[in-house]
């Protein structure tokens, strides 16, 4: 039997899911509405998960320790949530640390935008986008969701300009072609994506 919130966090979501299944041809514009805010709750569900399991292992043994949360919770959450809601939810960057999340065509040219936005001053918190496009002949709904790095994020212990040797050996280790360092606060260091079918 599921833990009663996972079953509530489970019925809210379908119940979002089935608002944003439920269109007709005169109501496009408001089911593309219902699926962009679907895709808020969903990621703010996993940037929420993802965020106390990465507290939890910080204080529980500092940035090595948080890597595995990364390395293994992250995609156990995203995989859940995706399961969920029947989409696909993850996370996506210009400079990956796991290869699975390089960006695809379209993500890349968002997370491009998103650059652009964000030199032209927009608040990278706020920044988001989506859209209908068509993927194989089939007609699917895109969202994604920028992640920016605030002032003081803990993130960058593992992701900025200056990692700790223990730190680096470790990334190394697990991510040969790790990409995911240089950040400054401030910077985009990606984006949560979702997709829906249509």
């Amino acid at each position: 039997m599921k833990p009663f919130k996972l079953v509530i966090l489970a019925a809210c979501l379908a119940a979002v899911n089935a608002q944003a299944d439920d269109m007709s041809a005169n109501d496009t514009e408001t089911s593309i509405q219902a699926r962009a805010q679907a895709s808020r709750a969903a990621i703010q569900n996993f940037a929420q998960s993802l965020q106390g399991e990465l507290q939890a292992a910080m204080k529980a043994g500092g940035p090595v320790n948080a890597i595995s949360v990364c390395q293994e919770q992250a995609p156990a959450i995203a995989a859940s949530i995706s399961d969920i809601q029947g989409w696909e939810v993850a996370r996506t960057s210009l400079k990956p640390r796991n290869p699975g999340n390089a960006a695809d065509a379209w993500e890349r040219g968002v997370l491009e935008s998103f650059e652009e936005r964000r030199a032209a001053g927009e608040d990278v918190a706020k920044m988001e986008h989506f859209e209908v496009v068509e993927n194989n002949g089939a007609q699917e709904f895109r969202y994604m969701k920028a992640i920016g790095i605030p002032a003081n994020a803990p993130c960058l212990a593992c992701h900025g300009t200056k990692i700790a040797p223990e730190v680096s050996a470790k990334l190394k280790a697990l991510y040969p072609d790790d990409q995911a360092v240089g950040y400054n606060a401030g910077d985009i260091r990606g984006a949560f994506t979702v997709r829906q079918p249509m």
